[in-house]
């Protein structure tokens, strides 16, 4: 149990990533049978390390420390033995807008820099993802070669009318994180000096599993103002698991 506690020590938020910030009374009993069991000297040492922690994570990191309990056993696991870590990340994909629908990531996408970062459309196994935030613009390219699009200079969604008065939902292994027809004037943050471009902060942060499909589909009422090679970028701002 001891050594549970020390491989958890770059973790800010420790009683959540072992199971200590709930009703755990078992596993709290464990760690105070275990400190009866040293020496004076010891237990002392033990309590003064376990009371100088640092302070609870912010932002993103924050919130995925309360999601712990949600993550899949065996990540919870290599969180544990410092296998794996917490890592600010964004998960992006560029899609040319040539219908009414635009599905951001695709079964069939293939991870390419300056395209997306993620293939077939699934975070990698061990790579569990609580969503803090989504990102999302739009440019026009020269034409539609992938080195135009990825050459391309994205902005806010304002001066695109046709998108920015359309509907986005997100999904996870077919689950509803963010419900479909939900407004896109949620990214419309021209007047928001304090925020990213674009920027939509989730009040209800959701987690995605490792190896299940993604789902960021937006829907458009109107082509109309559409110029030809006109492409959304599309990124999922938050907290990942990684090696």
């Amino acid at each position: 149990m001891l050594e549970q506690l020390e491989a958890t020590e770059q973790y800010t938020n420790q009683g959540a990533l072992i199971g200590l910030d709930g009703d755990n009374d078992e596993l709290l009993g464990e760690v105070l049978g275990a400190l009866r069991k040293m020496n004076p000297l010891q237990r002392q040492r033990t309590v003064n390390k376990l009371a100088a922690l640092p302070p609870a994570s912010k932002g993103s990191r924050a919130e995925m420390e309360k999601h712990f309990s949600e993550l899949p056993k065996h990540i919870q696991e290599g969180l544990r033995k410092g296998e794996l870590r917490l890592a600010d990340t964004v998960i992006y994909s560029i899609k040319s807008v040539t219908s009414k629908t635009i599905k951001m990531f695709e079964t069939q996408d293939d991870k390419q820099t300056g395209l997306r970062n993620i293939s077939n459309a699934k975070l990698p196994k061990n790579q569990a993802m609580l969503v803090s935030g989504i990102i999302l613009l739009a440019g026009v390219s020269a034409d539609a070669t992938p080195d135009k699009v990825m050459g391309a200079s994205y902005d806010l969604i304002e001066g695109f009318p046709a998108i920015a008065n359309g509907e986005f939902g997100l999904k996870a292994n077919k689950k509803q994180l963010i419900p479909d027809g939900t407004s896109n004037e949620v990214f419309k943050t021209r007047n928001f000096h304090s925020v990213t471009s674009g920027y939509y902060k989730l009040a209800n942060p959701r987690l995605i599993h490792d190896d299940i499909l993604v789902e960021l589909t937006l829907e458009l009422g109107t082509m109309d103002g559409i110029a030809a090679n006109t492409n959304v970028w599309a990124g999922l701002h938050g907290t990942m698991t990684t090696p």
